[in-house]
């Protein structure tokens, strides 16, 4: 066949596309006054992964994983709001990862609000003013976020879902070459991320350092020789050219975000369970707490502690585990848990990401 017959053909699959694609949203739509009139939660996580795990297992190729998740995010997305168009908070500026992260879980048919704080994520979702809330929790290298366990001891909020965001910075300006850069704008963080790749490309550089990678962005859009350490979604955002891609140290730093709203995700047989719980102050109390996950083979895969506040030298902790709260072992598991706390808080059972 020719380009030109080839390209007929496409154009004639985009118009079975779209036609399916239109009868998706139809039913999307009749799905939608169905959750509206039994009130139910918009943004479903279990489903959403049943879904794409059902094509991730269906796809002959030639397109890979990645690219059929990310074309099935827009869709779902692109569904969801015609069922209702959500509104989600998250840790501004815009541009930022937390940003990317929003947009990696809920899709670009969203309204995403950028807050101040991570304590106001949390309070714009308390107070109905978003559907849900992002907020990071954990790094790959850094650890955990303090802010976000601290609130979750005076939050009802319940953990809906996770994403994982790769931390990969760029080099964005409208330089030709990297002997044109005579300052780069960025965030303390990513500057300390890319020390070595700093040192090595562009030793003895001005580093101008700003509130945010967005803000980086912004002032290396209007300063023509300058550049910015910043996300590939900042750049963008700015309509700045990225002249070198992934500046990291480490190509392996990610971060962990939380979606917060109050749905009770469903079990999928990939989950994780969120716990927040307290012990008495007495000597083995934590060891006889956590005896109850080897007792009933649950696996742990985050465990932090955090001072509760309340008295000097208490403190709250908090645990991932593999399961969801429905399943026999972490039932138990958590039950037994209870006969040695203080108190023991589910936060969330969730598809893992």
């Amino acid at each position: 066949m020719s380009v030109h017959d080839l390209r007929k053909e496409i154009d004639r699959i985009d118009e079975q596309i779209l036609e399916l694609l239109s009868r998706r949203a139809e039913i999307a739509q009749e799905i939608g006054k169905h959750k509206a009139r039994s009130k139910s939660h918009y943004f479903t996580p279990e489903r959403e992964h049943t879904v794409l795990e059902r094509i991730l297992r269906k796809n002959p190729g030639p397109l890979d994983s990645a690219a059929v998740r990310a074309i099935y995010r827009e869709i779902i997305s692109a569904s969801r709001a015609l069922e209702k168009p959500l509104s989600v908070a998250f840790l501004g500026p815009t541009g930022t990862f937390s940003h990317q992260a929003c947009i990696s879980r809920f899709g670009s048919s969203s309204r995403f609000v950028p807050v101040d704080s991570i304590p106001e994520v949390f309070a714009q979702v308390e107070r109905g003013l978003s559907d849900y809330g992002v907020v990071p929790v954990e790094n790959s290298l850094a650890g955990v976020i303090p802010e976000t366990l601290d609130t979750f001891t005076t939050s009802n909020l319940r953990v809906v879902s996770e994403v994982f965001v790769p931390i990969a910075h760029n080099l964005a300006t409208h330089c030709r070459t990297l002997e044109d850069v005579k300052r780069i704008y960025s965030h303390p963080q990513p500057v300390a991320q890319c020390k070595q790749w700093l040192r090595a490309h562009v030793p003895g550089i001005e580093i101008m350092e700003v509130s945010s990678t967005s803000r980086a962005a912004e002032m290396a859009a209007n300063d023509a020789e300058s550049a910015a350490l910043c996300p590939a979604l900042a750049a963008e955002l700015h309509n700045l050219p990225i002249l070198v891609e992934h500046t990291e140290d480490n190509p392996s730093n990610r971060t962990r975000f939380l979606v917060l709203g109050y749905n009770e995700p469903e079990p999928t047989g990939a989950d994780k369970t969120s716990l927040m719980f307290s012990v008495h102050h007495k000597s083995g109390a934590l060891f006889r707490a956590m005896a109850a996950f080897e007792k009933y083979d649950v696996n742990m895969t985050m465990i932090e502690s955090r001072p509760a506040r309340v008295a000097a030298w208490e403190y709250v902790f908090f645990v991932d585990v593999q399961g969801h709260i429905r399943d026999a072992n972490v039932t138990k598991a958590v039950q037994q848990l209870k006969e040695h706390a203080l108190f023991v808080t589910v936060l969330g059972s969730y598809p893992s990401a």
